[in-house]
């Protein structure tokens, strides 16, 4: 379930940001970075801020700089979460931007992205993004899966993944805490067939790879490094 932590650190959005741009794809706004002559693609699926939080798209430009097509959707259709609306707290808002919602949403997304010529697409998701991504996972809809501070996930989600998956965790945290994340280790370690790589970051919180300040530089050098492990494993198994 959601909780406070999926809260904790609001970015300010910005339409602006970043140094892409945003298209149609598959029929939802998206934030668009890198080549559209790649053969290789990345769908980035955002917590509950949405698309436009300026961490993320710059996100997206650093893994477009390795040569991927990046794209990152607008799954809430212009509402994302907004904690200053007391009227719409985060389990009114969820009601309307369900995760199996956003699992098919995706599959538009992806069709588009092949259209272009695309051969192979990685997935990752933040928090309610991570669930979406597990669901491409378990149906092969990708080639490659990386979960950061994942929300909703469950054992049963992780006993039928079929693409390789990485898990990337926070020491603090209660919505996935530690020990469902050894869990998901445990059970990933049994099918041999998934190639799987678990870690849990010390001292960092839920959300840390993306609701970050930029004035924290201990903050900034967390999520840099569950950045490249997101990245090296997508140039690892995206081809």
């Amino acid at each position: 379930m959601l909780g406070p932590q999926c809260c904790e650190n609001p970015p300010t959005l910005n339409p602006g940001s970043g140094s892409g741009h945003v298209e149609k794809v598959g029929g939802l706004d998206a934030y668009v970075s890198g080549s559209p002559d790649s053969k290789l693609g990345v769908l980035l699926v955002s917590d509950i801020y949405g698309y436009q939080a300026p961490n993320l798209r710059t996100l997206a430009d650093k893994v477009a700089a390795s040569g991927f097509y990046v794209v990152v959707p607008d799954y809430f259709y212009g509402d994302p979460y907004d904690p200053s609306n007391q009227d719409r707290p985060v389990p009114v808002w969820i009601e309307d931007h369900i995760y199996d919602k956003g699992f098919e949403d995706s599959k538009p997304v992806l069709e588009a992205i092949k259209n272009k010529g695309i051969t192979a697409v990685g997935a990752a998701g933040m928090c309610w993004g991570a669930k979406v991504v597990v669901e491409l996972s378990k149906r092969e809809f990708i080639q490659a899966a990386v979960l950061l501070h994942p929300t909703y996930v469950v054992v049963d989600d992780i006993k039928n993944v079929k693409t390789p998956i990485a898990i990337l965790g926070a020491e603090i945290d209660f919505l996935t805490p530690p020990a469902l994340v050894k869990q998901f280790e445990e059970i990933l370690a049994c099918k041999p067939e998934v190639n799987s790589y678990v870690k849990i970051y010390p001292n960092v919180s839920h959300g840390w790879t993306t609701r970050y300040s930029l004035d924290e530089p201990e903050a900034v050098k967390a999520a840099e490094e569950a950045h490249r492990e997101m990245l090296d494993w997508f140039l690892t198994y995206v081809k």
